[in-house]
């Protein structure tokens, strides 16, 4: 299973691409993982030139293709005016349209103080559910005081496992595994009512 970990830290070391590390790792600890990180700090001037020219250097290709290509995503960025980081979405912007469609998507950030926690669900999850992406349900969102306090240790662990869950089953259905079966509404309600009978 492919894991591909974009963080959009700006510094080094930095909380960003700490709290990405112990996302991969949890859900590696579920299902073994082949991690790939993409530091997007790294690809800012062939992000830029992306914009101007057209054309993606040798580095934001290459992690292009990593996106593209994996069966799972964590993406991580700090919180910089209620939101994410322009870098990081600028990084989503030189992607392929479709690259993100269906796939498994953990989101988290972080930031000096709690009351930037809702950046999850009005800025995160909308921008990947607009990509297409399958948002796992639980964000992860770590504030400075959050570093080694209670909570931040459940919430990586129960987003990873569904990270890990959703990923295994998308890899399933790359390899040829059988797909699940999608059964009509209509069905559905018919069976209920003949059981209740």
């Amino acid at each position: 299973m492919k894991l591909v970990v974009v963080s959009a830290g700006l510094t080094v070391p930095s909380s960003t691409r700490l709290l990405a590390d112990r996302l991969a790792a949890a859900v590696d600890r579920r299902a073994p993982v082949d991690v790939q990180v993409v530091e997007v700090r790294d690809l800012a001037v062939e992000i830029a030139h992306n914009f101007t020219n057209g054309f993606a250097g040798k580095a934001l290709a290459a992690a292009q293709e990593a996106v593209a290509g994996a069966d799972g995503l964590i993406v991580v960025t700090p919180v910089f005016s209620a939101s994410y980081s322009g870098l990081f979405k600028s990084f989503f912007d030189v992607l392929d349209r479709d690259a993100l469609t269906g796939k498994p998507v953990l989101i988290a950030a972080t930031g000096g103080t709690g009351r930037h926690s809702l950046v999850l669900e009005h800025a995160l999850r909308p921008l990947f559910a607009y990509l297409r992406a399958v948002v796992v349900p639980t964000g992860v969102y770590a504030a400075s005081e959050d570093w080694g306090a209670e909570g931040l240790a459940e919430r990586v662990e129960r987003a990873a496992g569904e990270l890990a869950g959703l990923s295994a089953a998308g890899a399933d259905v790359a390899a040829g595994a059988d797909a699940p079966q999608v059964v009509p509404f209509a069905e559905q309600l018919a069976r209920l009512g003949a059981a209740g009978a």
